[in-house]
């Protein structure tokens, strides 16, 4: 991988994917180049997997996850710059929510306007103890548009989302944990191992039903309930004839450990 690319990507376990938001020496702040990668990851999955049935995404370091837009980059932008930029970041937010397979942010520090954005767009979010988050928009004059009035509101709720946004006021890890937003905590070094453990426990089991259950919680969370029990009947009857679902059911009576192939 070339000096100039903003990520490094690793396999660092069987259908796993371990992506690293790598600019330690900015926090890791989301600047363009950042965007267009993350974007060419996530919407490569969605186009074609392949043998990944699970994505960790961190930052390089112990400070930072991600210290939001890069405002480096951002000085003395005119608005229509501003704008064309945006919308690699809104491409960027939809091809990590629409990602086919599961998403662990692991926090590792400072997760900052677009960087608290990132994390709240994948499946879950485990975090470093020392991790902090906010979502400072208003304090520069905009507002959060990586879908962070939307998926704030939907981990935390209305009115906690309200309070944070409005006020622009940082939280710490065990707040983030408290209020919905945050998984789990762990230690610094602990981690990136606990995130791809618990990916490799995605990972084992069938990864054509673990993308049905996951498109089944987060669309049917915007359906009526009536709605969303049809749609988890539609995505259960699309695995009643897969080779996995036979699979499943042998190696149980077999007594032996499942081999799924996603077909």
């Amino acid at each position: 991988m070339s000096e100039d690319r903003t990520l490094t990507i690793k396999q660092p376990a069987e259908h796993v994917l371990l992506v690293t938001m790598n600019r330690p020496d900015r926090s890791n702040a989301l600047n363009t180049a950042m965007g267009l990668e993350l974007m060419e990851v996530f919407e490569g999955l969605l186009m074609q997997a392949g043998d990944i049935r699970c994505v960790v995404l961190t930052g390089a370091g112990e400070k930072a996850f991600c210290a939001g837009g890069d405002l480096k980059e951002r000085n003395g932008m005119t608005d229509a710059a501003w704008r064309d930029q945006h919308v690699i970041f809104e491409r960027m937010a939809r091809a990590i929510l629409n990602c086919p397979v599961p998403v662990i942010a692991a926090v590792n520090g400072a997760a900052y306007g677009g960087g608290c954005e990132i994390a709240a767009c994948c499946d879950f979010i485990y975090a470093s103890q020392s991790a902090r988050f906010a979502l400072t928009e208003v304090s520069l004059g905009i507002i959060p548009g990586a879908g962070g009035t939307q998926n704030i509101a939907r981990s935390m709720g209305e009115r906690r989302a309200k309070e944070l946004i409005m006020s622009a006021e940082p939280f710490g890890a065990a707040a983030a944990e408290a209020w919905g937003l945050v998984n789990r905590t762990f230690t610094a070094e602990a981690l990136v191992p606990a995130a791809i453990e618990r990916a490799q426990r995605i990972a084992g089991n069938a990864p054509l039903a673990v993308r049905q259950a996951k498109q089944a919680i987060h669309r049917g969370l915007q359906m009526s309930l009536a709605d969303g029990l049809a749609y988890e009947i539609e995505a259960y009857n699309r695995l009643v004839p897969t080779q996995d679902r036979h699979e499943g059911v042998l190696a149980f009576n077999e007594k032996r450990k499942p081999r799924f192939q996603g077909h």
